[in-house]
């Protein structure tokens, strides 16, 4: 029963850790796609009139993209071997993600003037994604709901298959299947051993006083 259940839980975390790697492919063909365009932009400029701030929105989409591939990974290898310090390591990752977007939804929603806490995007595209946001609200609330509830989700899913500890079942039928064919080979040459190394002295010897005697 206890295979069948860390069987199952595996699966959901692959699943849902799989979500988690979607989103973050998305990001980073987003970020691609914004990258080119902006220096298809900037090719038409002469060197005064480029923009002098960078880009940093559409580096900080490829970062967090490249970092959320980079996590499932480790999830996926966490939920293959059920290893506590690999699955530890994903929690602890994933919940640091978890903090800093709630950080960021918190600094958007409460403060008004949250646009001054980030530098100044010379390429537009920020404001671009903030009118796509303020244009479908239902759409975005939805999306971004799915990701943290994936992401709180996976948490929970580790830390379920980190109680239940890694499956040893099938080592240990394998030692047992293994240990009882070596054993007799070692006890049947340690015996052959204990007989043939005294018994080739007294028949040298009862060969040796038999031929004094003749």
């Amino acid at each position: 029963m206890g295979r069948w259940v860390r069987s199952f839980v595996q699966a959901m975390l692959k699943v849902v850790n799989s979500v988690i790697g979607m989103v973050g492919m998305g990001m980073i063909l987003y970020a691609l796609w914004m990258i080119r365009a902006w220096y298809k932009q900037i090719s038409g400029f002469r060197a005064p009139s480029a923009p002098d701030s960078s880009p940093w929105f559409m580096y900080s989409c490829l970062v967090l993209g490249i970092s959320l591939c980079l996590i499932t990974c480790s999830g996926h290898i966490a939920a293959e071997t059920a290893n506590g310090p690999c699955l530890s390591c994903y929690t602890v990752f994933v919940s640091i993600l978890v903090l800093l977007e709630a950080a960021i939804t918190a600094d958007v929603f409460l403060n008004k003037n949250w646009e001054e806490d980030f530098p100044q995007d010379s390429t537009g595209r920020l404001n671009e994604f903030k009118n796509f946001v303020s244009s479908n609200p239902d759409m975005s609330k939805w999306i971004g709901l799915s990701i943290i509830g994936a992401q709180a989700l996976s948490i929970f899913l580790a830390l379920v298959l980190r109680a239940l500890g890694p499956d040893h079942g099938t080592y240990y039928e394998s030692d047992d299947d293994v240990e009882p064919a070596r054993l007799p080979l070692l006890r049947n040459q340690a015996q052959q051993q204990t007989l043939y190394v005294p018994d080739s002295p007294p028949s040298l010897k009862n060969s040796y006083w038999n031929g004094g005697n003749r």
